[in-house]
């Protein structure tokens, strides 16, 4: 019996030094920390053009983590996107849940329409959000319509919702630089 703890000791030991932790900050870079992303964006008029991509391989980070995708959820509702594109479907901006995306559908795209802002409506949040947030707002955005990890993507509130969460949404992969069907009438 005393060989056996020592013996256990030293395997727990191991076990303990093999764990590695996920490192998160709680806290938000400060704004004057916004990012310089080399990407091509689409024309600013909806439809003339799609764009190459440039990807930087930050937004993995935030769109496969479950963690920056619930904060994003979060940040959502807080900085009242949801008065524009409601829950996703769509208001006085443009519906979030479809494969329709004006402006281009990767992730520093939508990070560039948020920090920015676009013609006739989106306003710049530029130095009013941190960039970290900018990134978990457009990595919950693009998970709305299927476009992240099932394991990753929030699941619904406890409250009513239009649409189901976005855990169990199909994909839908974005279609760069499609068109607004005219307002009242279905796509």
């Amino acid at each position: 019996m005393t060989r056996i703890a020592p013996l256990l000791l030293l395997a727990l030991g191991i076990a303990l030094a093999a764990c590695e932790r996920e490192d998160r900050s709680f806290r938000p870079k400060p704004v004057a920390s916004e990012t310089e992303e080399k990407i091509a964006l689409a024309p600013l008029s909806p439809g003339s053009g799609t764009p190459t991509v440039y990807t930087s391989g930050k937004g993995e980070e935030f769109e496969k983590n479950a963690y920056h995708l619930s904060q994003g959820k979060q940040l959502y509702k807080w900085f009242n996107c949801v008065g524009c594109h409601s829950n996703g479907g769509g208001g006085s901006g443009p519906p979030l849940m479809d494969d329709i995306w004006i402006y281009g559908g990767s992730i520093e795209n939508v990070v560039h329409t948020i920090r920015e802002g676009r013609p006739n409506g989106m306003p710049s949040f530029r130095g009013k959000i941190p960039d970290d947030q900018i990134w978990e707002i457009a990595a919950y955005v693009r998970s709305m319509s299927g476009n992240a990890p099932k394991d990753a993507a929030p699941s619904r509130d406890d409250h009513m919702h239009p649409h189901p969460s976005e855990n169990r949404t199909p994909t839908s992969p974005p279609v760069s630089g499609g068109t607004m069907p005219p307002s009242g009438q279905a796509p």
